[in-house]
């Protein structure tokens, strides 16, 4: 299964992920984020990573030219909308480049009616833990919200993901919603501070999915 490293600030590190064959690596542009990519580096920094790692620019709202800029300056591959986008931003932006769009999921939600509008202006659903504001909870939303859906578009499971949820990752990839499931995304569960990896439990936990 495909992994998603999210919340990235050490070049350094985003080079080892890409050395072990990790699949994405996430930035942040969101400067109320405590993971603001920009707050340590430039864009030609960024841009200088190369390889074969995904590089996916995470936006809140953000204007449209300001993302294709920074797709641009960065050598973004794909972009995450994780604000209150509309479907017609989200069908622009993905014209030019492959774009996440992700859902705050929480108890009462219908996940099916909260997607709909999207299902044809985006390329990979991502779905994460509702929460105060647009930053990631570090919490698990109720994965089995999700199970026996028909998403019908190949998504991201995240929100809260920690290194000893292999076994119920393994589960929950028993389910039918699992044929469209794209990849797991971490983040916060895998820090030594905000930004910064624990590159050890990344690696273990990225040998323990790899093969799923």
């Amino acid at each position: 299964m495909r992994l998603k490293v999210c919340g990235l600030t050490d070049m350094n590190q985003v080079r080892q992920l890409n050395d072990w064959g990790v699949h994405f690596c996430g930035f942040i542009f969101y400067p109320k984020s405590p993971r603001y990519v920009l707050n340590n580096n430039t864009t030609e920094a960024i841009k200088r990573v190369k390889g074969t790692i995904n590089k996916v620019g995470v936006f809140v709202n953000e204007k449209e030219d300001n993302i294709l800029k920074m797709v641009d300056e960065c050598g973004l591959y794909l972009i995450q909308l994780h604000g209150d986008e509309t479907p017609r931003t989200c069908e622009n932006l993905s014209n030019y480049v492959t774009t996440i769009k992700a859902f705050r999921i929480s108890e009462n939600d219908n996940i099916l009616w909260k997607i709909k509008d999207y299902q044809d202006v985006v390329d990979i659903f991502l779905f994460d833990t509702e929460g105060v504001g647009y930053g990631g909870t570090g919490k698990k939303f109720n994965w089995n919200m999700l199970k026996g859906l028909s998403i019908r578009k190949p998504f991201l499971l995240s929100g809260g993901i920690q290194p000893d949820d292999v076994p119920e990752l393994q589960n929950f990839m028993q389910d039918s919603v699992a044929k469209d499931l794209f990849a797991f995304d971490i983040n916060s569960k895998f820090e030594i501070a905000p930004g910064i990896k624990n590159l050890a439990l990344v690696h273990e936990f990225f040998n323990q999915v790899n093969p799923l």
